[in-house]
């Protein structure tokens, strides 16, 4: 199995993930399709023989224990992967997502304009949710990079693996690595706050021990990004909330109120006008009627709050979706196909 040729392919045709399954050829995703590369079938010593040559031997027996493993690879000169390899029906399995050597410009993501405003934020959480795939990391990413070229702040980011490479502008930066820099999240974090960091980006807020630390992160007067795959801002903060046990859950209620700053949840679309991607959010900025609605256990009234909210940047997925479609960006079906609610939104767009 040549993988420097393999993975150079995908990037050449654009594919945002190879797939490596023993029994069937390489398979690329690209813009949401599946296609066959046209390399020969993967057998079982060809994946194992991937993985053991990228991870090393130490790395590789913990795989075999563990049967899961996270971490990143790159192709010299042509960009980078985040990897995940595991297994299926006996035999290792490997998935390949491609990563854009340089950040992309947050206004050149097509996200709502308040979300620029995040990163001049001085304290707080701010989460980017999603499905595995919606854009998260890449959100996040833009964003430090945005703080990288307008402050002058300590950031440290502790990743599950590194994806994008942040290069150093006016900030320090410092990208930690599950693995080989730091052995979970939970424990980057419980360190963290002696590095004397501004800002710290979390990878995912994946346990109770994650979630806790990084909430006393943002109380405690740095600005923390996270991110969690929940599919709205409601589910996201009950998510959290009902992460903890439920005597220390109207103690979180008010932790979570005084320091969440906004929640963006994103879904991505196969574009209409032109091949690639883009991306449909929907926004929640925590102004004190957010906040009452967590404090006071009313989170079913959240999404209320976010359609009556548009003159502080808030924005319903269903109308972030209604503002692609009306501008050519993605087609009828796949509009209706993720709206919340799909007959109002085939009215909104049909008047």
């Amino acid at each position: 199995m040549e993988m420097p040729e393999l993975l150079t392919e995908a990037l050449e045709r654009g594919a945002s993930d190879v797939h490596l399954v023993v029994g069937q050829r390489p398979i690329y995703r690209i813009n949401t399709e599946l296609i066959p590369a046209d390399f020969p079938e993967v057998t079982a010593e060809d994946a194992a023989k991937v993985v053991r040559d990228m991870v090393g031997t130490r790395r590789y027996a913990q795989f075999l224990r563990r049967r899961d493993l996270d971490f990143s690879t790159e192709v010299p000169g042509r960009g980078r992967f985040r990897v995940n390899a595991h297994f299926q029906r006996e035999s290792v399995a490997i998935a390949f997502r491609a990563i854009p050597n340089s950040v992309p410009l947050l206004e050149a993501l097509n996200l709502p304009p308040v979300v620029r405003t995040f990163t001049d934020l001085p304290r707080g959480l701010v989460l980017v949710t999603g499905e595995t795939g919606a854009g998260k990391s890449t959100t996040l990413a833009a964003m430090i990079d945005a703080i990288n070229h307008k402050y002058g702040y300590h950031v440290i980011t502790v990743e599950d693996p590194i994806e994008y490479e942040l290069v150093p502008d006016k900030c320090l930066i410092e990208q930690r690595e599950l693995g080989s820099d730091v052995p979970s999240f939970a424990s980057g974090l419980r360190h963290v706050l002696r590095q004397d960091p501004d800002i710290i980006l979390v990878g995912e807020m994946r346990d109770l021990e994650t979630t806790s630390a990084a909430i006393t992160a943002a109380e405690t007067g740095h600005l923390v990004l996270s991110t969690l795959h929940t599919q709205s801002a409601a589910q996201t903060v009950e998510r959290i909330i009902d992460i903890y046990p439920a005597e220390q859950q109207n103690q979180i209620r008010t932790m979570l109120a005084n320091t969440l700053q906004a929640v963006v949840s994103q879904t991505l679309f196969k574009r209409a006008d032109q091949k690639g991607m883009i991306p449909a959010a929907e926004v929640l900025v925590c102004t004190s009627a957010v906040k009452a609605c967590i404090r006071e256990s009313r989170v079913f009234e959240i999404p209320n709050v976010i359609q009556t909210g548009k003159t502080k940047g808030m924005i319903t997925l269903d109308q972030s979706i209604k503002t692609l479609f009306l501008n050519g960006f993605v087609g009828r079906a796949d509009a209706l196909a993720k709206a919340n609610l799909r007959d109002s939104l085939n009215q909104a767009i049909s008047a």
